[in-house]
């Protein structure tokens, strides 16, 4: 198999290929390595080594052969080494078991090729970690490819992968989706495992999924990895049918909220972002969606205060829990200044701060399903800006306290958070074009469960608007 004919491929169209005769697994996971490693010189997306095999998958799941890598943060495999983007961590931990989703990746076929790169800890909207160094985005490589999932969508944008792991603590599934050009699906609260190391992450803020290049992958990963295991803190209904017959589907009419103005941090929305929400919103009334101007009303300071408690004593957590565990001291040489300033603000929070936090949470939660109640789905940006240039986002910065780095994320991460904290779904869709040529995220969120209406719509969205004849620069099919 060449690999331009590789690259054309969706997920789904390398797995039929393989189960038709048509090319073996092993050509198809070569013509990847030939990719990867030729996009690798541009992007820097993967962590250390492409593997030399991939790992092991089962051969009778339903991507059986299909090349996929793992993001290095909260996912592991056995015997991999993970680093989690930060210097203390050296040359990484393994462990001798897999996580329960890696499992399911395993036995849904995936066939791991090598990690992708993250941000320290996963607390940025980029991916330029001093231990790494910077990811590029595959559209323009002075740009970011976004955060913290910022490696694995370099690599699925360029056409090296058609589908890699990611996970979403404040945006981190669906920013680097709308910097890349690709669909990113943050699902609800406990619709994939997250453990066994963690019940909730992130006070509940973190799932993990993948990204993918179109609907149809997106739908049929989740059918295949979707549910708890044993000691899972919740158990969601299943969904009335597989997620990929919604695709098939399509949407009946809904009633579409829309918003351009975020709803966290200090930042305003670029006008060209505000334009593709306009543009969306006119084509779902002309499918017959019902469209109005509205969002939930959330108090944006509060939610802003509680939402910088949780990650400061996530960070505070971490960065203790490891340097106890491996003897480091944690200081400028193995973390970045705005970890030392956020886990330095993190010990100094009380137990009453987390509770204060999670009345603020609740409210929240409360506010914006009532919210749903009303409306079927809230259209906005999926950031507040298409991207931004490499450096912006420098979390190197010796001169930004934790509030100061914390407002720096969110003045261009200011419509995601929400979805975090509510637990609820969210997808960021490319159907948007800046003027210079790069992709522009418009998100879509919903009800608690309610990613079939999500999926649906984006489906048909795919099929009126499309985005896969266009290409990045940088595209291992080239």
């Amino acid at each position: 198999m060449r690999v331009d004919e590789y690259a054309a491929h969706d997920a789904i169209g390398l797995a039929e290929l393989i189960r038709d005769g048509a090319v073996k697994a092993e050509e198809v996971q070569a013509a990847a390595a030939a990719a990867l490693d030729a996009v690798a010189p541009q992007l820097n997306a993967l962590v250390g080594e492409r593997f030399a095999e991939p790992l092991e998958y089962d051969p009778d799941g339903p991507f059986a052969g299909v090349p996929f890598a793992i993001k290095d943060l909260i996912i592991h495999a056995a015997g991999i080494p993970q680093r989690a983007g930060t210097r203390l961590l050296g040359d990484g931990i393994a462990t001798p078991e897999d996580t329960y989703l890696m499992a399911r990746f395993r036995a849904a076929g995936l066939a791991t090729m090598g990690v992708t790169a993250t941000p320290e800890l996963g607390f940025n909207a980029n991916t330029e970690p001093v231990s790494n160094g910077p990811t590029h985005n595959p559209w323009d490589t002075t740009r970011s490819s976004g955060g913290s999932s910022g490696g694995s969508a370099a690599l699925v944008a360029s056409g090296a992968l058609p589908v890699a792991s990611a996970s979403d603590g404040g945006g981190s599934i669906r920013i680097p989706s709308g910097c890349c050009g690709l669909v990113g699906l943050k699902p609800t609260r406990g619709r994939t495992t997250v453990g066994p190391d963690y019940a909730d992450p992130l006070l509940g803020l973190g799932i993990e999924f993948a990204l993918t290049r179109t609907v149809r992958d997106c739908a049929a990963l989740l059918d295949a990895v979707h549910g708890s295991e044993p000691g899972d803190r919740y158990l969601l209904p299943a969904p009335v049918r597989p997620f990929a017959e919604e695709v098939r589907a399509g949407s009946p009419r809904l009633r579409v909220a829309v918003s351009t103005t975020p709803s966290s941090g200090p930042g305003s929305t670029d006008p060209q972002c505000v334009d593709a929400v306009h543009r969306v919103a006119d084509q779902l009334e002309s499918m017959g969606h019902q469209v109005v101007e509205a969002s939930p009303a959330i108090d944006a300071e509060q939610f802003d205060d509680a939402n910088l408690v949780a990650w400061c004593s996530f960070l505070a957590d971490g960065v203790d829990t490891i340097a106890a565990a491996l003897g480091v001291e944690p200081g400028p040489d193995t973390l970045e200044a705005t970890t030392l300033a956020c886990a330095e603000h993190g010990r100094t929070l009380r137990a009453s701060d987390l509770y204060a936090t999670d009345r603020v949470f609740n409210a929240t939660t409360r506010t914006v399903a009532r919210f749903f109640t009303e409306h079927d789905v809230l259209l906005t940006p999926t950031s507040c800006a298409p991207n931004t240039p490499l450096g912006y986002l420098n979390a190197d910065d010796s001169a930004l306290d934790a509030r100061g780095w914390y407002d720096r994320i969110f003045s261009f991460a200011g419509f995601t958070g929400v979805a975090n904290v509510t637990g609820m779904p969210a997808i960021s869709l490319p159907l948007g074009w800046s003027t210079e040529g790069w992709p522009i995220g418009v998100q879509f969120g919903a009800g608690l469960g309610r990613e079939s209406v999500l999926i649906a719509l984006a489906g048909d969205l795919e099929r009126a608007i499309g985005w896969a004849d266009r290409r990045p620069g940088v595209w291992a099919g080239a």
